[in-house]
């Protein structure tokens, strides 16, 4: 059992030089000058893809709205049902921005099990421009981001632009939710873009030409895929095209309720990424630093353990109060951390095993390279 806690603790202290590497890559990547917009910035679409009205919602909405780019906006909100609540939220945004291009459509059609893409279908419909931002409802972007998008794309070879996010919640569990985005989520995206270990594309912006969409089969190639972002950022690359990341930070705003509610979300998450890189998440173990240096100090008790244990703690405060300065706002307080490491660790042990997921109210089953098929 001592030997089993020594080997936990080294792994730990490796998760803890991980932890300062990702703190000090995030700094380089986030921050910093964005590539420059182009003269005349083209006329863009944004895409709002809507299902019910969470209570930070109209907020998010408005931030893609107050944007400082000289560029014609239009902006498309879709629902599938005309009951939907998101639709009051949209009409009260087109009474507050009078001056703006704002498109609602509502078409229940369905083209495949991932809902979510069929609304994108429907909504292309209405879209004008030929640049196409995809954001999800709960994305809240500062000012820059839509310049520095622009910019991003205009860059020779790129053929998609995508943003890394930091989380945001009120209340105890979706601060919770937000500490997960914001000290596991990032620091590990941050890391594996930075060394070039991962190409990802996340749906808090997916921003590229309509004949880029067109070349890759549209957003129909995409009906079946749960990680739809992740597939249409890997099916640009295979193209031939690069994807590029303004350094910048956006926000999800985590609305979490319950314990079960946070749970069921991070697992499908998690059973995502397992789908579609399975080598990177079982190596990302190592990401967990506290847990593991928990158990190890606990099986191999002694001074040197419990001083490996300090070090990853402090490894782990020195990430959050970086990733707080860079993202500019606090996920969640630093005595929650280490409850909220062990709560990722779970999720992970349990993503290990099991393909069932839930998403909007649906049991949803992975299949091969992340489709999924509805259960019963």
């Amino acid at each position: 059992m001592v030997y089993a806690g020594w080997f936990l603790l080294l792994i730990a202290l490796c998760g803890a030089a991980y932890t300062v590497a990702a703190a000090v890559l995030a700094a380089r990547l986030l921050t910093g000058a964005s590539d420059p917009s182009p003269n005349a910035m083209p006329p863009v679409t944004i895409l709002k893809p809507l299902s019910g009205a969470e209570p930070e919602l109209e907020a998010a909405l408005a931030s893609a709205l107050s944007q400082d780019c000289a560029a014609p906006v239009q902006m498309v909100c879709g629902v599938s049902i005309a009951a939907d609540p998101a639709i009051a939220v949209v009409n009260r945004l087109k009474q507050r921005f009078p001056d703006r291009d704002i498109a609602l459509v509502v078409d229940s059609r369905v083209y495949g099990a991932n809902r979510k893409v069929s609304n994108l279908i429907n909504m292309l419909l209405s879209a004008k421009h030929e640049v196409l931002v995809v954001a999800d409802a709960d994305i809240a972007v500062p000012r820059t981001w839509l310049s520095a998008v622009l910019g991003a794309l205009s860059q020779p070879g790129i053929g998609a632009v995508s943003c890394l996010y930091a989380g945001e919640g009120r209340g105890r569990w979706a601060q919770l939710a937000a500490m997960g985005i914001s000290y596991q989520f990032l620091p590990n995206a941050v890391f594996g873009t930075a060394t070039g270990l991962a190409h990802p594309c996340f749906g808090s912006t997916i921003a590229l030409r309509r004949q880029t969409l067109n070349q890759i089969g549209g957003f129909a190639a995409f009906r079946d895929c749960l990680a739809d972002d992740y597939e249409i950022g890997r099916a640009v690359r295979a193209k031939g095209y690069g994807l590029a990341y303004p350094p910048l930070t956006v926000r999800h705003i985590c609305t979490e309720r319950s314990l079960r509610e946070l749970w069921t979300h991070e697992l499908r998450w998690a059973r995502t990424i397992r789908t579609v890189d399975p080598v990177g998440h079982f190596g990302s173990v190592v990401t967990h630093a506290v847990p593991l240096g928990l158990l190890g100090a606990v099986l191999a008790f002694s001074l040197p353990g419990l001083a490996v244990l300090a070090t990853v703690l402090a490894a782990r405060l020195f990430l959050k109060s970086r990733i707080d300065h860079i993202a500019g706002v606090r996920a969640g307080p630093a005595w929650l951390l280490p409850v909220r490491d062990v709560l990722s660790f779970g999720v992970f042990l349990a993503s290990l095993a099991g393909r069932g997921v839930a998403w909007r109210g649906e049991r949803l089953r992975i299949g091969e390279r992340g489709a999924i098929h509805k259960v019963g």
